[in-house]
């Protein structure tokens, strides 16, 4: 089966094209004096940190069963407990990455540590993906790209908020009984966290 491959060098080049925080992707609603990088957001960056060390475990599993574990720990860290599929979705009994907020909006449209003032452009370009006035409509859209997607047909790069596409990785992980194709998509979820760490730290 043809299998999607991302190359591990050259990761840093692909964060610079994958970032789009361009003019064209701000919220008229972003104040051009949140854009200074890392500033007021900790809790966000925290937990960018918690969803790294997830994706490294992940990455690096030595079972499925880790692999899954970790995925769950990384798709629980986005979601929170009012996202979609939050809770024990690797069926061991116990929910990995237990938390109440997450870092995206929930689907009723519980804020995420994501929305937490100041939001940059780029944060609100790269994490956030835009405006989050339909959340529903925004997780419909991962989910969606979740079921469409096939080792030939890559859905990801359709959602806009690369937290989601650390979200379809560990769905798809979660999904899949082939160590390899975990470690495979846990580098995909790799990139993606770098995109959003750098919306926070770096990008201004």
């Amino acid at each position: 089966m043809e299998r999607l491959v991302i190359a591990s060098a050259g990761a840093l080049s692909l964060i610079a094209l994958l970032c789009a925080c361009g003019p064209a992707n701000v919220d008229p609603q972003v104040s051009p004096a949140s854009n200074s990088p890392g500033v007021g957001n900790q809790a966000a960056i925290e937990r960018i940190d918690d969803i790294e060390t997830a994706v490294a475990v992940w990455r690096d599993a030595g079972s499925i069963a880790e692999a899954r574990a970790a995925a769950e720990t990384a798709l629980n860290l986005v979601v929170g407990t009012d996202g979609p599929n939050y809770g024990d979705a690797d069926g061991d009994g116990k929910i990995n990455g237990a938390v109440d907020e997450g870092l995206l909006p929930g689907l009723a449209g519980e804020p995420g540590l994501a929305q937490t003032p100041p939001v940059s452009a780029c944060v609100e370009a790269d994490v956030l993906g835009g405006s989050w006035e339909d959340p529903q409509g925004r997780w419909a859209q991962a989910l969606a790209a979740v079921d469409a997607w096939t080792p030939t047909k890559n859905t990801m790069p359709a959602l806009a908020s690369h937290p989601q596409r650390v979200f379809g990785w560990a769905s798809l992980t979660l999904a899949s009984d082939d160590l390899d194709e975990a470690h495979e998509y846990a580098g995909h979820a790799q990139i993606h966290v770098d995109v959003s760490r750098h919306a926070f730290e770096d990008c201004t």
